[in-house]
Parts: structure tokens; C-alpha cells; sequence
């Protein structure tokens, strides 16, 4: 045993003399010094689930940002204060009257903090509408956003970059996560964009095409949108190396509202579907004589789990996180009364929560902390939880799916862990399970904050491996 937990040697130097006494595997070590990362900027924990005593521990007790990790978190604070078959309904309602197939009146769609309101459910939802008979509507599409307060949201106060997708900001009425696909395609008259998304998107082109590899494409070009008579307009301007051929692009249509962008999702495909509609998009309350048309059911809890963690979707997770405070007070989801229900909720199943700073359960912040030692325990008491099946089987596995598809590919821990991803500028983390050749199963945490963070995937999926193999 104490073969298989060798010291670091002192070729290791730079990661600091305490770190030998750690028996930090030698692998990891290694590719830590590769990536010119100290000691101090890396916690570590690796222990056995259900036992006390950590295989590896260094800096367990040091809070530290978790970026996507804190999804961890949220997941299996959710899964307890909700349940795994907890759903969100989005209601359609009606003021006026139905003459035939005409409404008189306004349609109104209440958001209920569907996280995972794709447009193949908004298409659903519709088509529900339509089936009650509901062609025409002769006034307006008025969107109820009233399930949270309302907040002050800019998408480009974290990066810069408020057209990522990563920055979208949470809406009751969150339709297809705000996002539009780009499609970029070339011909003899140059570049033309389309989207696959079913709305009208007017597009101007100012791209010079330059010869050179395709790389770095997307910070070539930059994109504006805007609305102009209930259209989204873009214009596209910058270069684009010819060598890039035809391209997919994901974007947030900022500074477009969620209301405007829901309203062009809906004009397309309500006339897609046979429908009328020239009314204007307003924001505002359900009318107290309203009639409910019909209502839309989510996935439950567990499924939208696995897609928000699967792919580390930062908004379903700030719903998710809504979603608590909205149940527990009955009023209007907060995300300051969400952050302190989680925390409150650790410490009453034993999670020492000093110095742990939530702020949106996403991890897309830079105030976030909590220690390889807190998202540990967390990580050990949920496994022995009925809702361990659940959390589980969110979680990315190394080499096989979500962000950890291309992680440990070739490595024998592939297919053999559960690990969540998390990236930001200057850290690089991953924290989950990892069940060994020996069959038993680990907790691993691992945490680097540091400049050069990003080169330490390779370190991190070594500790993975080293866990699988000596475990």
C-alpha cells in the first residue's frame, strides 16, 4: 500500500516541500509541474465513500471558487427540498371571447421557471393551444413573468460577452435557454448566415473573407442584434477565414429581452401551425378574469438534472436554484433567499458551511467559494441518500458523454466516474465519483485556482486515473 502512495520527490520542488508529506500521486504531481502550477493554488480530496479517513488530502480545508462544480450543490439541494418528480407548469390563459376559432381578447403565457422549455415543448405547448380550437387572436400575446421578482440582469457584467450562451440571465418564460443557432454557410457571393431556430431573423453581412487556418473564428466576428417591428435583426461584421467552410454558432441575441425573443418564436410558429396573429408582445399579469386555455408540464426534476449537468448549463441551474425559494416562500422566487435556503439546508444535514459563499448556484461567479472538504462531505452524504440514483446519473462519465466527453478518453477510468466539470478564467476544477478497478467507490475534489488553470485538464484526469487504478 504504501508502494501505491509513493512521496513526491524533489524534482517536484516547485510545488513546495509541504506537498511531500501529502503522498500526492506522482503522476498528477508531475503534470502540475508541466503546467507550472504551485502548490498553493491546488486543493485536493480523495476518500473512499463512507469512510472518514482521506486517501488524498491537501488544502481540503481552503475555500476556493468551484465554478460549475457548485452545480453539485444546487443538484442535491434540489433533489431533497423538491424531489426527483418535482415539475414546472407553464400556463396558457385568455381574456375575451372565443367566436368560432377567433379570440377576441389577448392570449397570455405564464411562466412557471421551466428550465427546460425547448422549442420542441414550446412547439407543444401550441399545437395544445390550437387543439382547444384557438386560431386567430385578434389582441395581444401578453408573457406573465411574475413567478420571480423582477431583477436587474446584465448579460455582460461577468466577461464582457453577453452574447455567450453561458451568460444568459433566468426568466420565468425561459424558451429554447434564449439561444439562437447560427448557421454560417459560403458561396461564390460570400458568407450568409440562417438560424435554425423557427423565427423571422433578418441578417446584414459586412464579413471579409481572408485566407489562413480556421481558427479563432468566432472572436473574428461580431455580432449586433436588435428588434425592430417585432423581427430580430442581426449584423455580422469582422473576417472569416475561408478555410472555415460552413459553421454552427450558438448566441444569446442580446441585448434582445426574453419577451421580444419569445414573442418572434411565437409569431413564426403559431402561423407555422395554421394560426393568426398581428397583435402586439406586452409584459404584464395574468388578468384577474382571465380563463385558463391550457397548461404545459416540464420533465421532472431528475431529467432536467441530467441535462443541466450533463452540459453545464448555467441559466436551468439558476431556475433550478429559483425554483427552491419560490416553493419554500410562496412568493415570488428571490436568488438571495435561494442562496441562503442551500446554505441553511447543508448546515441541518451536517456540513460545516463556514466561509461558504453562494450566489446563484451556477458557479458562473467570481464571490462562489467552498472547500474540497465541504463539497466532499456533501458528496459522501449524498451517496448514501435515496436520491443518490439521481445525482448520479447527471453527472458527466469521463470519455463517453457531456463535458467530460473528450476527458480521460483512452485512459481506463473512462466509463468508470461521475464528474463534474467546472472552467472559468484561471481555474479548473472537477469533483464527483470515481469507482476504482477494486470496485470501490471514491469522492474525488479537486480544485486549481491559478492563472495557468486551464493546463491542468491532463493533471486532473491523471488524478482520475490514479484513483481507478490504486483505490
Amino acid at each position: 500500500m504504501i508502494a501505491l502512495r509513493i512521496v513526491v520527490l524533489s524534482c517536484f520542488a516547485m510545488l513546495g516541500p509541504a506537498l511531500y508529506a501529502q503522498n500526492l500521486p506522482v503522476s498528477f504531481a508531475a503534470a502540475l509541474q508541466k503546467a507550472q502550477v504551485p502548490a498553493d493554488a491546488v486543493a485536493v480530496l480523495v476518500q473512499e465513500v463512507g469512510s472518514n479517513a482521506p486517501l488524498v488530502n491537501w488544502q481540503s480545508d481552503l475555500l476556493m471558487q468551484p465554478a460549475s462544480t457548485m452545480k453539485l450543490v444546487t443538484s442535491y439541494a434540489a433533489l431533497n427540498l423538491l424531489g426527483p418528480a418535482y415539475t414546472w407548469k407553464t400556463s396558457v390563459y385568455m381574456t375575451g371571447q372565443l367566436v368560432g376559432d377567433v379570440l377576441t381578447g389577448d392570449l397570455i403565457l405564464q411562466g412557471g421557471g421551466d428550465p427546460h422549455m425547448v422549442l420542441e415543448n414550446f412547439w407543444t405547448l401550441l399545437r395544445q393551444i390550437r387543439a382547444k380550437g384557438l386560431r386567430e387572436i385578434q389582441g395581444n400575446l401578453i408573457i406573465d413573468s411574475s413567478w420571480m421578482e423582477p431583477q436587474h440582469f446584465d448579460a455582460a457584467e461577468f466577461d464582457g460577452d453577453p452574447t455567450r450562451p453561458y451568460n444568459v440571465g433566468p426568466d420565468a418564460l425561459l424558451v429554447n435557454y434564449n439561444v439562437l443557432e447560427l448557421q454560417l454557410h459560403q458561396d461564390v457571393d460570400g458568407l450568409h448566415v440562417n438560424t435554425t431556430a423557427p423565427l423571422a431573423l433578418h441578417s446584414t453581412v459586412n464579413v471579409q473573407r481572408v485566407n489562413g487556418p480556421c481558427t479563432d473564428w468566432r472572436n473574428k466576428l461580431t455580432p449586433v442584434f436588435s428588434i425592430i417591428n417585432a423581427q430580430i435583426n442581426l449584423i455580422l461584421s469582422g473576417t472569416y477565414p475561408a478555410s472555415c467552410g460552413g459553421q454552427s454558432w450558438l448566441l444569446q441575441p442580446y441585448p434582445v429581452s426574453h419577451s421580444d425573443f419569445d414573442g418572434a418564436l411565437f409569431r413564426q410558429l403559431w402561423k407555422e401551425s395554421g394560426g393568426q396573429f398581428s397583435g402586439t408582445v406586452q409584459v404584464g399579469p395574468v388578468p384577474e378574469k382571465a380563463e385558463l386555455v391550457t397548461a404545459f408540464a416540464s420533465e421532472p426534476l431528475a431529467d432536467v438534472l441530467r441535462n443541466m449537468n450533463k452540459y453545464s448549463n448555467n441559466v436551468m441551474t439558476r431556475l433550478v436554484m429559483l425554483t427552491m425559494d419560490k416553493e419554500a416562500s410562496q412568493s415570488p422566487a428571490n436568488p438571495a433567499r435561494a442562496a441562503q435556503l442551500v446554505q441553511l439546508w447543508l448546515a441541518q444535514i451536517g456540513i460545516d458551511t463556514t466561509g461558504l459563499q453562494l450566489e446563484n448556484g451556477s458557479g458562473l461567479s467570481r464571490s462562489e467559494r467552498i472547500s474540497a472538504q465541504q463539497m466532499g462531505s456533501m458528496l459522501n452524504h449524498a451517496f448514501a441518500s435515496p436520491v443518490m440514483p439521481e445525482l448520479l446519473s447527471s453527472l458527466p462519465v469521463p470519455g463517453v458523454d457531456g463535458s467530460m466527453q473528450k476527458r480521460a478518453a483512452g485512459l481506463p477510468v473512462a466509463g468508470h466516474a461521475h464528474i463534474k466539470t467546472g472552467g472559468l478564467e484561471g481555474v479548473r476544477n472537477i469533483a464527483g465519483y470515481v469507482l476504482a478497478a477494486s470496485g470501490r467507490r471514491y469522492v474525488v475534489v479537486c480544485f486549481v485556482n491559478h492563472k495557468n488553470a486551464r493546463q491542468t485538464e491532463d493533471a486532473q484526469d491523471k488524478l482520475l486515473q490514479w484513483v481507478y487504478a490504486h483505490g
